[in-house]
């Protein structure tokens, strides 16, 4: 697992954790305009990006390794933890292993309870699909058909295109299964109850109903959490198209001393 950082150490952390099947620029834009006031941390995910000759293994094998890297670098200790689809997930996981680890949380568009039916579909289709997903050709494709199928300001600029182009044919098959064999068969912990964060959990108005489940199951066991649906919006839109309305939801977020007491 390797990490981008972005502005000064001294400053509170942050942790913006990718989503499967991305890597660490998943959230650059993010981290870029969040650097002036904080100490922004970007993990790449085993088996993903300049990554993926390292096996995925789970959610739990990963927040192993983030925590012994908040542990070491960080006291132990962060301002705030973020993450989208399986990077949100892997904030959930994080929660339950210490009460005091963040102030605040964002869950964006993640699974917590076990979903096998949909697991079993995924990974065929996947398996099915690879070579028409993640091969360069595709991955150009597909950069080549975002103009035609999203509005002007969800556009990746050009530095994310090419990471996308760099990165994105590296991705094993292997990674993607260990994902959905995995991420949809997770369930919350109980330890979860006991946090001391703030959280919101975010998720598209056109997304799954697994995912708006999820929600609904967490607030059960964080009952501070605030549930926010972005309207029009599917999986994951916020983090990965638009950076400038995820930052003004999010900075409100971290911005909100009542919310944190």
């Amino acid at each position: 697992m390797k990490f981008h950082e972005f502005g000064d150490k001294n400053n509170p952390h942050i942790m913006l954790i990718h989503g499967g099947g991305n890597a660490w620029w998943n959230y650059l834009r993010q981290a870029r305009a969040l650097s002036d006031r904080y100490h922004v941390i970007l993990p790449t995910m085993d088996g993903h990006g300049e990554e993926y000759a390292i096996s995925y293994v789970s959610t739990e094998a990963t927040a192993d390794k983030l925590m012994d890297y908040i542990n070491k670098n960080c006291d132990g200790r962060l301002f705030a933890l973020c993450g989208v689809s399986l990077g949100g997930q892997v904030v959930i996981e994080l929660l339950s292993r210490k009460p005091d680890l963040v102030k605040k949380a964002i869950i964006d568009g993640s699974v917590c309870y076990p979903t096998p039916n949909i697991s079993r579909i995924c990974i065929l289709t996947f398996k099915l699909t690879f070579k028409f997903i993640f091969s360069e050709k595709a991955c150009k494709r597909q950069l080549a058909l975002m103009p035609k199928m999203l509005p002007e300001k969800m556009l990746y600029p050009k530095e994310m295109q090419d990471y996308y182009i760099q990165e994105m044919p590296l991705q094993p098959k292997e990674t993607m299964v260990s994902i959905y064999r995995t991420y949809m068969y997770y369930h919350l912990k109980e330890s979860l109850r006991d946090t001391k964060a703030h959280v919101m959990y975010w998720y598209g108005e056109k997304e799954m109903k697994c995912v708006k489940k999820s929600a609904q199951l967490f607030q059960s066991y964080v009952p501070n959490c605030k549930i926010y649906s972005a309207k029009g919006y599917n999986h994951g839109y916020l983090a990965l198209y638009l950076p400038d309305e995820w930052l003004t939801l999010a900075c409100a977020f971290f911005d909100d001393e009542e919310a944190a007491k």
